[in-house]
């Protein structure tokens, strides 16, 4: 069971980042502030539920939440800045778009850096652990997911309407044969060693 908040004395603000590991599209972020009485039956990180129920939290959580906000950083900012910097400035950016101030900031990982002056915890798997941080993951997953399949209609032959720009073996041979498209980070090593052992056993992500 997930628990309600990290600290009892200050306002706290759950988040976490979606799209780090993908080839292509942005780095989504999102902060969320919950009542200490929240609570969700299901909700927990949001790589361990499936997309309808993801559709069904985004709901509950933004008409629960006392604030929330998303945020996003591109694939060329992810290229200047690098993919850990752009998740760090993606929080940032949610942060800055809530409605209310927060006192204390739980983080998704083992990094962050830190935002203005407030203390702030890094949970290794704590979208796992407290409903903030879950409730952010869900957040950040669901715009980020909405967002690749927009494009996706733009570019079908990448699948990232099934995909959403993660490295599967369609999505890898797709760049190698057709090039980047407008959406790639070009930083972003397409290729990989394991690529033949990956076809071989035919392991492609389901969980994206």
């Amino acid at each position: 069971m997930l628990l309600p908040y990290y600290q009892e004395e200050q306002i706290e603000a759950g988040c976490d980042e979606a799209g780090r590991g993908c080839l292509a599209g942005p780095v989504f972020a999102a902060a969320v502030i919950l009542p200490r009485d929240f609570y969700h039956e299901i909700l927990t990180d949001s790589k361990q539920l499936k997309a309808d129920e993801r559709a069904e939290l985004r709901v509950f959580i933004e008409k629960n939440a006392i604030a929330w906000a998303v945020a996003e950083v591109d694939h060329e900012e992810i290229d200047r800045i690098n993919i850990l910097n752009a998740s760090f400035l993606a929080m940032h950016k949610a942060l800055d778009l809530l409605t209310l101030r927060p006192e204390y900031i739980l983080v998704d990982g083992n990094r962050f850096k830190s935002y203005r002056d407030l203390p702030h915890s890094c949970i290794v798997k704590g979208d796992g652990k407290f409903f903030s941080i879950a409730a952010a993951s869900i957040l950040a997953k669901t715009y980020r997911d909405d967002f690749m399949q927009a494009i996706a209609l733009l570019h079908p032959e990448y699948d990232w309407c099934n995909n959403k720009g993660y490295p599967t073996i369609k999505h890898r041979n797709a760049v190698l044969q057709y090039g980047f498209s407008p959406y790639h980070r070009k930083t972003f090593r397409v290729t990989d060693p394991q690529l033949d052992l990956f076809r071989t056993v035919h392991v492609e992500s389901d969980t994206i």
